[in-house]
């Protein structure tokens, strides 16, 4: 189901959204039944809390969100998506919301609505919101198409979302918006020089490809690259069990990559987009890749396989290639690329690596402003001695365990030219379910680039 505002405004019940500190102030402008009945249910204004309270024939005649206090909300995001899933079905219009936060809580109220139920039936939120005054409704709705078609790709099992249907979501994607689109498969990659897409991908039944779209043809270029590594068992460095089991997810950058080519497209920014999808399976099979095997790049570097479950970074590596010989103004990769990054930053926010102080300035300001929380990490240079092992350019896997995800980044960037190039090293998973994010798959980042590109690309 589409997630959208509801439309029908005849029939909508208010919504009051009272803060702990002005609840006192709010019942003395209230009739005394209804301040009577407020008080004698108990409600405080605690965040997340809801009461329904009804007319003199028993309908609900309005409902109360508690919006707690300034700290607790500091803890969180989309509060009021919490309040959606307590309510009857029915249409609500927000009163008393601080307009400075009404995109946000609109849009984890729409987020709310969301369910992954291709294989069984799910609950979501069955209210609907009356768009509040001031916030540009048609926007929200095409950032939650977009966040919701980048869920969908996550949370969609692999023996269903092999890079056959990856390239069937990219053709679908293309087709809505009049986007050219070609693919590059199999042994034709050797004959066109990406050598390490199809090293990566040719022991899989699905053969390896490259994705690549194109739209618009005014304005400054963007190139987005997004990891679609449909499943990953680690190659002859095979995955434990428990390490495997969340790997549908490891094509969550080419997810969260096409979820943001949505965006662009339909609010249609005034840019030349390119999206970059190497779409592989990393499997086991008598041809799989070796540890120990020294491959050579689309760009010429040499790179030896040290572990072939860092294998993200050598698809990615051709794709980068490819995207900095047009030298675009921005080139931004997305990837779930290492687990030191989940490590270090949790779940929960976007880590990126950029020497774009303008990207910083924009990225960090546009974060804040839309709930897309991200954290900058370091291209620290010293550590680049750690991905050249001698006998070759790079090294995919340095021995040592330390600083994996900047070595990861440091690694991609001898492959993205030299113009601005910002990378997202994202976990795409939300493992516990919170207000407007169910656990699942989850696009991290998307929405803060949106809202940073018209500055940072001058649009």
């Amino acid at each position: 189901m589409p997630l959208t505002f509801a439309s029908d405004k005849t029939d909508a019940r208010p919504l009051h959204v009272i803060a702990t500190d002005s609840l006192e102030g709010w019942l003395e402008t209230q009739s005394d039944l209804v301040s009577a009945w407020v008080k004698n249910a108990g409600f405080s204004g605690a965040l997340g809390s809801t009461l329904l309270i009804p007319d003199e024939d028993g309908a609900v005649n309005m409902a109360l969100a508690g919006y707690g206090t300034t700290s607790a909300r500091a803890r969180g995001r989309f509060h009021l998506a919490a309040v959606a899933a307590n309510l009857p079905e029915g249409a609500y219009r927000l009163q008393g919301l601080d307009p400075e936060r009404a995109a946000e809580e609109a849009l984890g109220w729409l987020l709310a609505g969301y369910a992954f139920d291709r294989y069984k039936d799910q609950k979501s939120a069955k209210a609907r919101l009356i768009a509040p005054a001031g916030v540009d409704a048609d926007r929200l709705e095409i950032i939650a198409a977009g966040e919701v078609l980048t869920r969908n790709l996550i949370n969609t099992p692999a023996a269903d979302m092999g890079p056959d249907q990856l390239e069937a979501a990219c053709h679908d994607l293309a087709a809505q918006h009049g986007a050219e689109i070609s693919v590059i498969r199999g042994d034709a990659l050797l004959e066109q020089n990406f050598p390490m897409i199809h090293t990566v991908g040719r022991a899989a039944e699905q053969a390896p490809r490259l994705i690549d779209i194109s739209w618009g043809d005014t304005g400054p270029a963007l190139t987005l690259i997004g990891k679609g590594v449909c499943f990953d068992t680690g190659g002859l460095n095979l995955k434990p069990g428990g390490s495997m089991g969340l790997m549908k997810k490891d094509m969550g950058g080419a997810a969260t990559v096409l979820g943001l080519a949505h965006m662009i497209m339909a609010l249609g920014l005034k840019l030349r987009l390119r999206v970059l999808i190497p779409a592989v399976e990393n499997a086991v099979s008598g041809n799989a890749f070796r540890p120990g095997d020294i491959l050579t790049a689309r760009n010429g570097l040499t790179v030896e396989i040290n572990n072939t479950d860092a294998e993200g970074r050598l698809v990615l590596a051709d794709a980068l290639a490819l995207g900095a010989e047009d030298a675009p103004d921005q080139m931004i990769s997305m990837a779930t690329l290492t687990g030191a990054a989940r490590v270090a930053v949790g779940p929960d926010l976007a880590p990126y690596y950029t020497d774009d102080s303008a990207m910083v300035a924009a990225l960090e300001m546009a974060a804040d402003r839309v709930a897309d929380p991200v954290w900058r990490m370091p291209f620290h240079m010293p550590y680049e001695a750690m991905i050249e092992p001698g006998i070759a350019d790079l090294d995919n896997a340095p021995k040592g365990g330390f600083a994996g995800s900047i070595t990861a980044a440091l690694f991609l960037r001898r492959f993205a030219g030299e113009g601005s190039y910002t990378h997202f090293d994202i976990y795409a998973w939300n493992p516990n379910a919170t207000p407007g994010r169910p656990k699942g798959g989850v696009g991290m980042g998307a929405r803060a680039l949106l809202e940073a590109l018209p500055e940072v690309m001058g649009l």
